[in-house]
């Protein structure tokens, strides 16, 4: 146990039996693991198939979202990842959580399938057992993304990838293959397939933004696609996320007068709300988060933030989200921490926040960018005016969107991005949206591995520290533990 500000921090659950003494899978009988036997009981286990872990701190940490305040909350979640180094940690918010966390999901997935299987042709258990396939392939994929290298068709059949574990474990500890980056991406397609279709939304009547809808797995099939650089597929699943593809219509309106009349904690619930059309899929993870981003010593600077909102960006427009904090706590409201108690009148207990896994906003990038690998930069150019029309203002005293004076064109966008090639321009735009849009959700992390990226961090000691575009350190440790299943451990 490991406890900060009265707060019980509970030991991450070791992958599948890695140490025998913390093996919950197999020496105890959670969730009536052994006693499934109804549509009911699968459906609660189902509830536990997505990993209750939270990367935002490592993976925001590692990006360039992330500078050197010179003061502030220091928590080696934080400062670790800020200076390329392994976290030294197995606590909530740190890579080895997040992989325990993933595997614990995988786990119940495979449980339920095994359920599934044992009952039989009944319809009834049809869609959860889309549900498995998806939650497992989700899981998969974000754990290669973390631990392997990212996907390239040039050497993904070289690169190890991590154990794709289909089984319920039978054994107290378990010998696993990393199989290959090819492998991996490969049984992680065949699981999302073949389970995408058996997808019922009517199943999930309770908390459906909880689980892979139908719009949550194709908002997943999106980010999939656009790893493996399959680009038209991605368009064809951002385009089933929304009926009729209209995917603007369901965008966070942060520029409108409602929502900018929000204040700081109403903000804070507005952004993770069930019922905001914008979040397709949430999960409850245990985590310190939503407390200390504000304050963490290695987070967004003055020089940062002057950086993505506050100089021109390519609609000639100032952006309508409001910054709150000083310079060591700058922050924008998008996490409310939920506190669970260990009694009603226990000073103890666990902080939880939600996490946005797949939004609408995503898509749309998703999609823009796929429009423009292939050529289609009318599409492409609609897509970010879409978003831009709920993002910008004309100045903070004329807060409006003015289309004549905003919208976006090929021509702003090569003048802008000073270059003659618009899919690069539109490509870049892309991604400049996406870092100021993620600001504090580690989604900047994805764009940095998939497009091969450089960082530069600096220190307040004048130090530079640069992650280059090869460097391992760009891949996160495998955990020590994983060594007793036979895993090798990342380069380092």
């Amino acid at each position: 146990m490991k406890t900060i500000n009265k707060i019980i921090i509970p030991s991450a659950i070791l992958f599948l039996g890695l140490l025998p003494s913390c093996n919950k899978f197999l020496d105890v009988n959670p969730d009536m693991r052994t006693e499934i036997n109804s549509v009911e009981k699968v459906a609660e286990l189902l509830a536990t198939a997505y990993p209750q872990a939270n990367y935002i701190s490592f993976t925001e940490g590692m990006s360039d979202n992330a500078g050197d305040k010179g003061a502030g909350t220091v928590e080696i979640v934080n400062s670790a990842p800020y200076r390329f180094e392994d976290v030294a940690d197995i606590n909530m918010d740190s890579p080895t959580y997040y992989w325990n966390a993933a595997y614990a999901a995988i786990a119940a997935a495979n449980h339920a399938l095994e359920a599934i299987q044992k009952a039989g042709d009944d319809p009834a258990y049809i869609p959860y057992k889309g549900e498995a396939l998806v939650a497992r392939a989700y899981a998969h994929f974000m754990l290669v993304n973390f631990f392997a290298q990212p996907y390239d068709a040039t050497n993904a059949a070289a690169n190890p990838g991590i154990p794709y574990v289909t089984e319920v474990g039978k054994v107290v500890i378990g010998k696993y293959e990393r199989s290959t980056v090819a492998e991996t991406y490969n049984k992680i397609e065949k699981d999302l397939l073949e389970g995408l279709p058996l997808l019922d939304n009517a199943a999930y009547k309770k908390a459906p933004k909880y689980h892979f809808t139908v719009a949550a797995a194709h908002a997943f099939a999106t980010r999939f696609y656009l790893f493996k650089k399959d680009y038209q597929k991605t368009i064809e699943h951002a385009n089933q996320v929304f009926v009729g593809g209209d995917i603007a219509s369901s965008l966070r309106a942060i520029n409108s007068e409602a929502y900018r009349s929000f204040q700081y904690y109403e903000l804070q619930a507005q952004y993770t709300r069930a019922d905001n059309p914008a979040n397709l899929l949430m999960a409850e993870a245990p985590s310190i988060w939503g407390r200390f981003y504000p304050v963490y010593r290695y987070s967004l600077t003055t020089d940062i933030m002057n950086e993505l909102f506050t100089t021109s960006n390519v609609t000639d427009g100032s952006w309508a989200y409001n910054i709150y904090g000083r310079e060591t706590s700058l922050n924008i409201p998008k996490f409310r921490e939920h506190f669970v108690r260990q009694t009603l009148n226990a000073e103890t207990g666990t902080p939880y926040n939600i996490i946005p896994l797949f939004t609408a906003e995503e898509v749309l990038f998703n999609r823009a960018e796929a429009y423009a690998e292939l050529a289609k930069y009318d599409n492409a150019i609609q897509d970010l005016n879409d978003f831009a029309s709920k993002r910008i203002i004309h100045s903070p005293s004329i807060p409006i969107y003015v289309p004549e004076l905003h919208s976006i064109t090929d021509r702003n966008l090569l003048e802008f991005y000073k270059t003659a090639d618009l899919k690069r321009a539109i490509v870049q735009c892309v991604l400049d949206f996406k870092r100021v849009d993620f600001i504090f959700e580690g989604q900047r992390w994805f764009d940095i591995i998939r497009h091969k990226l450089p960082v530069t961090h600096r220190t307040t000691d004048n130090e530079i520290l640069i992650l280059g575009v090869n460097d391992p350190m760009r891949v996160f440790q495998i955990p020590q533990e994983a060594q007793s299943s036979g895993l090798a451990l990342n380069p380092r």
